[in-house]
């Protein structure tokens, strides 16, 4: 069973490879609205863009129930574009990934993290599509290496790293050793992504996140303040059309004030403002399918 998954797993990447992109990435968005309307997880996305719709501080209650369900609809179509996207990556020239990606706000916070040379933590949430933002970073000598939840069997993980890796992304387990491997990498001046708006580990910090009490982890905040890294939040957009473009922060002080766990829980809560920031933008665009707020 698990040799039949990977199999699967890798007959599709090689489609998808294969496959004229106008083609895939419209077949993967038609697919993944038709499945979204019967998936379990509708009512959950439809919370979560509640909250990213809403007016601050106001109630979740007054996003207009028909507008809602056409942003569950795009955010699934969304989804799809997003594996769609990932897939093709691999097979797409690094010229073209230069052409068909800017940097439209915060390109000199990139910059200037980089002569700094005392590393860059990146916190990102589940927008648009990462993955193309982390193969346009490499080509600014800026490679991420980021961290993956392990998957079953470990051949799946091997391939899904190997893939990532093929576009300029370092991918480390999200294990045990993580933690080291992410220290080491800003100690020697490279850049680390951390997807963080979402609490996986379930061990994160409590923050107040689109007028709601919820926990996101605090490994930015962390990192930042352990190593003197540059923090800043970004977010990588799909469009116009087939490009893509990214608007990064400016830097978030994350500077010791007082015991680590304070620090990071002020430092935490910039990121979270920043990251919500970033969410309003383009909530069609935010696919986090699990529930992230209390019912």
């Amino acid at each position: 069973m698990a040799s039949a998954r990977v199999a699967l797993f890798k007959s599709v990447g090689a489609l998808a490879e294969a496959l004229p992109e106008r083609f895939d990435v419209s077949l993967a968005r038609r697919v993944a609205a038709s499945i979204g309307k019967r998936s379990a997880s509708r009512d959950n996305l439809a919370d979560n863009l509640r909250h990213a719709l809403s007016v601050p501080g106001a109630s979740q209650d007054g996003v207009e129930p028909g507008l809602l369900d056409r942003f569950v609809t795009r955010a699934f179509e969304g989804y799809g574009q997003y594996w769609a996207e990932g897939a093709k990556l691999p097979a797409i020239d690094k010229r073209e990934i230069s052409q068909r990606f800017s940097v439209a706000e915060g390109q000199e916070h990139l910059e200037a993290a980089k002569q700094r040379g005392r590393g860059l933590v990146i916190a990102l949430p589940h927008i648009g599509s990462w993955e193309w933002g982390g193969a346009f970073m490499s080509q600014l000598g800026l490679a991420m290496t980021c961290v993956a939840e392990e998957l079953d069997p470990p051949e799946l993980f091997n391939w899904f790293k190997a893939k990532r890796e093929s576009i300029g992304i370092h991918i480390e387990p999200l294990d045990e050793h993580a933690g080291t491997v992410l220290l080491h990498t800003l100690k020697e001046g490279g850049v680390v992504g951390l997807l963080c708006d979402r609490d996986i580990q379930d061990n994160g910090i409590e923050v107040n996140f689109f007028d709601e009490r919820v926990t996101i982890p605090g490994g930015p905040a962390t990192l930042a303040l352990r190593t003197g890294a540059t923090l800043v939040a970004a977010a990588c957009y799909s469009g116009p059309g087939r490009d893509h473009f990214a608007v990064v922060s400016r830097p978030i002080e994350a500077v010791r004030l007082g015991r680590l766990r304070d620090d990071v829980t002020r430092v935490t809560q910039h990121v979270a403002d920043e990251l919500e920031g970033l969410i309003r933008r383009a909530p069609e665009q935010w696919h986090v399918l699990q529930a992230r707020f209390a019912p």
